[in-house]
Order: structure tokens, then C-alpha cells, then sequence
């Protein structure tokens, strides 16, 4: 269990975190959202003892370890599956023991211990995980130091997810994985047999892998039951009602104030006057509803309708290696309205597919038509570093419009995203998020006919993805999308194509149907893959659906049951935990201390039942949905 309690934090001046309180029980999976700024990362900071609050607690069961991911990615000669081995330190130092003692009562411990903690499964525990993160064997034998730095950090996350510690936190894990890994991450996490607080952006994962949602705001932490489509539905009512509360009230202190401005100095209503000031100071105080509402993103529209195809390629080689072709003898066409997601493994050529549809990588081979007056926009998170950290985004913005007069240059910033207060702020001094509202603006400037979009939303916060998607669905050109943002593709893109293998192939179904494929394991690709005239219909697969949930309710229904009772002995737990703190009952009621304790023991023995029961169905509620794809 994790207790907050009171906990307030400053730093140069600046209020964070005050008065905020929040417990979170064993084996929650909780996810911590709010505006950037406000404080998130600091609260994993004050929580991991890496910085002391002003006032409050922090208070952990004892014995409790914490799991982080560390900041620095690992870039040693050490093997990826030796690294992640060697963040277990018991089993290192016990392995490391048995090879020299000598004392037949130690050595009896420690191979005890070491079955305890099944350190004959730990290297396979450790492949699955770097397996599920992207490394496949071969990767897992080679050093750290091979790798990239966002690679590497996949290897600092799978070295903390092999602990299994009793407090996992995790802080935008996301941003350096692909669609693969976050799919992948999501069902881990859902798993996990311990407690998960995790702060992210990407909403599928808030939806999916979390069952409360912890918001920050106002220096003040709430808990909400539920993931983030729940707590933002939640959230709104409960704002909804403040609001009337407070016209309520502030009709209420009108009325009585005009009473009380009209007959307070006339002696025959003094006593009535005096009675509705009194009635005034009683008045609650019902604050007012401060949205700080996320400015729009908006892409112009294209200029002029171009006739499908826009774009056609006959038998195409591309990469960077004539004698090594990263994607080899492409055949497809891209139409005026397409919205095309790609999918597949980092490293499997999306980029790079990208990087030549937009002219910035050239064929070896093979036929590429393109459409007269095709306006390409392409826009790649690496490009923040191309900004001119010394200019406004109007002096950006005024490169494009040198002609233009002050008022209209500003207006077109607006448009982009970004507010008043920021236009006149050096690019170096911008958020990631504002530099990619930027960069974003800038790309699209001239109304383009095919937009082309990698990773477009690592720097943005949920209500800025929204923004987005709501710009995406407004535009009227082509899109092609790279995105780890699960919620994001299924929001705004029709097709799906896979890259794997070499090549580019249509992917037949749905982001549910990827994630099944993903998650089953290498397998056979084909069987996922067809061509165009192969293709299930969206009546097909709702109907297959349809029938798929109705063979498999009675299972769902009672994995179900088993999630409800779990729940309520995990709330009778903490209850029961909240009266043992309690320093003064075993003083007092030693006969009620030993009952509790004997009342919690059975109900630990009992949820550890329920969940024997609740893997094993899943398990076969998993296989079975898979039987049926």
C-alpha cells in the first residue's frame, strides 16, 4: 500500500504539490495524469526518496521495494540479457555465493532461496521481456553499447520490469517504444501482479492497463475508479455540477445582497437586513470552474484536388545499402483520400518508406509516379532539432509570409496551436509540445495533398493528441501515419498496412486483430496479410465478432465475478489494514486485534485463490479468442 498524506512540495518559489493526499492499495494499477508542468515526474521523484517534500509523508509497507526505470540508458559491453539478469541483485549475489561456500547449511539456504525466487526460469523471464520489447535472440547476445540510446532505454525498462518490484513506476514508457512494444507493455502491465503508478499520455494504455486514474491539479492528487475515458467522463459531470452549485449560490448571495443594500439603514427592516448578512457569511464558497482549455491544431486544406492516384510505386527498392535493400520491390498506390497507419516492428522500414515518399531518400530501383503539383508534407520528431533556437515562432512563421503584414503573420501562429504568450518566445525556450505544434505548422503550411506523420505525438499531452485527431479528421488530404498511439490510429485511420519482412502488405483487419497477431507471438504473417480483393468486409468481421463474444460470454462472465470479488477483498484488505495501523489497538481491544489479523490472513488466502483461478481463465479465454482468429 502507498499513503500520501499532506504532501507539499516548492521548488524556487513555485507551489507543485500542496496539502495532497491520496492511498493507493497493493496491486492497484493506477495512472497519473495532468497538464505538463504540474508536477508528475517530481511526486515519482519524491515517492522514490530522491527528493524530501517540504511537509507530509510518504509511507510504504515495509520491506516494499520500488522499481524505476533508471534515467541513464546502459551503454556497456555487458549483453542486453546480462544487463536485464544482473538488475536482479539477490539472485546475482546468491549465484555468485553458491560458486564458492563451503558450509553444507549454507548452501542448503541458498539454493532454497534461489527456488524461491525461481532463479532457474530467470533467464527465460528475462528473454520473454526483452523479447516482448523488441530484441529477438540474437539481439539479447549482443553488448548494450550496439544500440541506440532510445533502444537502449527499452533495455533499461526491461531490466526493471524482470525485478518484479512490489511499487513499479513508470514514467512515459511509451515515448521510446514502438506500436509493437506499447501493445505489448499494455498487456504486461495488466498482468502485473503488483502495484503499477504510471504517468503517460497515450490513452489506449490509460484505458486499457490501469484501473484508477490519479489526476494532479492545483497542487491537489484525486483518485478516480477506472481508466481515462471513465475519469474524463467522470471528471466532466462532477465540473458540470460545481458549476451549478456556484450559479446557484452566487444567485442565492445576489438576492440576499439586494435585500440587504436596500433596507440595511431603514429602522423597520434593520433586524431583517441584519439576519441576511449573517445568511451571507454562511454562504458557502463554491469556486469557479477554471478550464485551461488546450488551443486547437488546424491543418490547411489542400489547394487543389488531385486525381487519384497520387502516387503509385511499380516494384521499388529502397534503403541506405545498394547491396542490402531495406524494403525490396514495392508495388501499391496512394489515393487523394487515403489514411493509411503503418505497422510493424521499429527498425522494419516504416521511416524509411517515409523518408522516400517524401523526397528525402532516394530509390535504387524500380518505377515511382507521382502525381503534377503533389504538395508533400512531412513531419518526423527529430526535426525539432531543426528549428532556429534563436527565433519566435513569428519570426518562423514570417520566412514563409515576408510580405505579410504583423497582425496576419500571428494570425497563422494562432492557428498552429500556439498561444498569444508564446509567440514571441525563442524556439529554444519552447515545450516539446509547443515546438511540435510548431514544427507541425510550419510542415503543413501551403495546404499540402499528402501529409506523412512519424511519431507526431511523443511531446504532446492527452488534450493536445485530441486536438490532433480532431485536425486530422478535419483535413482533406492524405495522411500517412507512424504512431506508437494506439488511440490515435484507430481515431483517424482507415487502412492498415504492414511492414515486415521486406516489404509492405496490406494488414486484413483491425487494431484489436494486430494486437491478437502481436501478442500470439511471431507465427505466420500471412495468415494476417491479403491482398485487396481478399479482404473481410467490416459487416464480416462484426458479425464474426458478434458471434465470437456470444460462444465466449459464459467465460467472460465468470472471469468477471472473479474480478469482483477480488475487488472486494482487496478493499476488505485495506480496510483491515487501516485498523491494524492503528498503534493503540492491540493496547485497547487485543481481541479485536487478533480478530482483524485473523480475518485479514483469510482474506489474503482467499484472493490468492481468486487469482489462480482468474490466470487460468484468462488464459483460456485468450486462447480461445485466438482459436477464433
Amino acid at each position: 500500500m502507498l499513503i500520501i498524506s499532506d504532501l507539499t512540495y516548492r521548488i524556487a518559489g513555485r507551489t507543485l504539490i500542496e496539502g495532497a493526499s491520496v492511498t493507493i492499495h497493493d496491486g492497484a494499477k493506477v495512472g497519473l495524469v495532468g497538464r505538463n508542468g504540474t508536477g508528475k515526474t517530481t511526486l515519482f521523484n519524491i515517492i522514490a526518496g530522491e527528493l524530501s517534500p517540504e511537509s507530509g509523508t510518504i509511507d510504504l509497507k515495509r520491506g516494499a521495494r520500488i522499481g524505476r526505470v533508471a534515467q541513464e540508458a546502459p551503454g556497456s559491453d555487458t549483453s542486453l540479457i546480462d544487463f536485464v539478469l544482473a538488475a536482479d541483485t539477490e539472485r546475482t549475489a546468491l549465484m555468485t555465493e553458491a560458486e564458492t561456500a563451503a558450509d553444507p547449511h549454507r548452501i542448503a539456504e541458498i539454493q532454497v532461496r534461489l527456488a524461491d525466487i525461481e532463479a532457474h526460469s530467470a533467464e527465460a523471464r528475462a528473454a520473454t521481456i526483452l523479447s516482448g520489447l523488441g530484441f529477438d535472440s540474437a539481439d539479447q547476445r549482443r553488448p548494450c553499447s550496439d544500440f541506440s540510446g532510445g533502444w537502449r532505454m527499452r533495455v533499461a525498462l526491461a531490466a526493471v520490469l524482470f525485478t518484479e518490484p512490489d511499487l513499479l513506476l513508470l514514467d512515459e514508457p511509451t515515448n521510446y517504444l514502438d506500436l509493437e512494444g506499447t501493445l505489448w507493455l499494455t498487456n504486461y502491465v495488466q498482468r502485473y501482479a503488483y502495484t503499477v503508478v504510471l504517468i503517460s499520455h497515450d490513452r489506449d494504455l490509460l484505458d486499457s492497463a490501469v484501473d484508477h486514474i490519479c489526476h494532479l491539479s492545483d497542487g491537489k492528487l484525486t483518485l478516480w475508479k477506472g481508466g481515462y475515458s471513465s475519469f474524463a467522463r467522470q471528471r466532466q459531470e462532477k465540473l458540470l455540477l460545481q458549476e451549478k452549485a456556484r450559479e446557484k449560490v452566487e444567485a442565492r448571495r445576489k438576492h440576499l445582497q439586494a435585500f440587504v443594500d436596500r433596507f440595511r439603514y431603514k429602522a423597520s427592516k434593520a433586524t431583517q437586513a441584519q439576519s441576511r448578512i449573517k445568511m451571507l457569511e454562511k454562504l458557502d464558497i463554491v469556486d469557479a470552474v477554471l478550464e485551461d482549455n488546450v488551443r486547437q491544431i488546424s491543418f490547411p486544406n489542400p489547394k487543389a484536388k488531385l486525381a487519384p492516384p497520387i502516387v503509385t510505386y511499380d516494384k521499388v527498392d529502397l534503403g541506405y545499402d545498394l547491396e542490402k535493400p531495406v524494403l525490396k520491390r514495392l508495388t501499391l498506390r496512394i489515393d487523394d483520400d487515403d489514411r493509411i497507419a503503418l505497422l510493424g516492428k521499429n527498425g522494419n522500414g516504416k521511416s524509411t518508406f517515409a523518408k522516400a515518399l517524401a523526397d528525402r531518400l532516394e530509390p535504387f530501383s524500380g518505377n515511382i509516379v507521382k502525381a503534377g503539383k503533389l504538395e508533400i508534407a512531412f513531419f518526423a520528431q527529430h526535426q525539432l532539432d531543426e528549428l532556429h533556437p534563436d527565433e519566435t515562432a513569428v519570426a518562423h512563421v514570417r520566412r514563409l509570409m515576408p510580405d505579410a503584414p504583423d497582425a496576419r503573420v500571428r494570425s497563422r501562429v494562432a492557428q498552429m496551436g500556439l498561444d498569444t504568450n508564446k509567440m514571441d518566445t525563442p524556439a529554444r525556450e519552447l515545450s516539446g509540445g509547443e515546438k511540435a505544434r510548431l514544427l507541425l505548422g510550419l510542415a503543413t503550411f501551403h495546404g499540402p495533398n499528402l501529409l506523412i506523420l512519424d511519431e507526431p505525438t511523443n511531446h504532446l499531452d492527452i488534450d493536445s493528441r485530441e486536438s490532433l485527431i480532431q485536425a486530422l479528421n478535419e483535413f482533406e488530404g492524405a495522411v500517412i501515419l507512424i504512431s506508437h498511439d494506439r488511440h490515435l490510429v484507430e481515431a483517424t485511420m482507415d487502412r492498415l498496412w504492414l511492414v515486415d519482412k521486406g516489404t509492405i502488405t496490406p494488414f486484413d483487419g483491425d487494431m484489436d486483430d494486430y494486437k491478437r497477431f502481436i501478442l500470439s507471438g511471431p507465427g505466420d504473417a500471412d495468415r494476417a496479410v491479403k491482398g485487396d480483393d481478399q479482404r473481410v468486409t467490416n459487416a464480416d468481421r462484426r458479425r464474426l465478432a458478434a458471434e465470437r463474444r456470444t460462444q465466449l460470454a459464459p467465460l467472460r462472465k465468470r472471469i468477471q465475478g472473479i474480478e469482483a470479488e477480488m475487488d472486494k477483498l482487496r478493499k476488505l484488505i485495506g480496510r483491515i489494514d487501516l485498523a491494524l495501523a492503528d498503534p493503540a489497538l492491540f493496547t485497547s481491544d487485543p481481541a479485536k486485534g487478533a480478530k482483524l489479523s485473523k480475518e485479514r490472513a483469510d482474506a489474503v488466502r482467499g484472493l490468492d485463490t481468486f487469482e489462480e483461478e482468474w490466470l487460468t481463465l484468462s488464459a483460456e479465454y485468450e486462447e480461445a479468442e485466438a482459436a477464433e482468429n
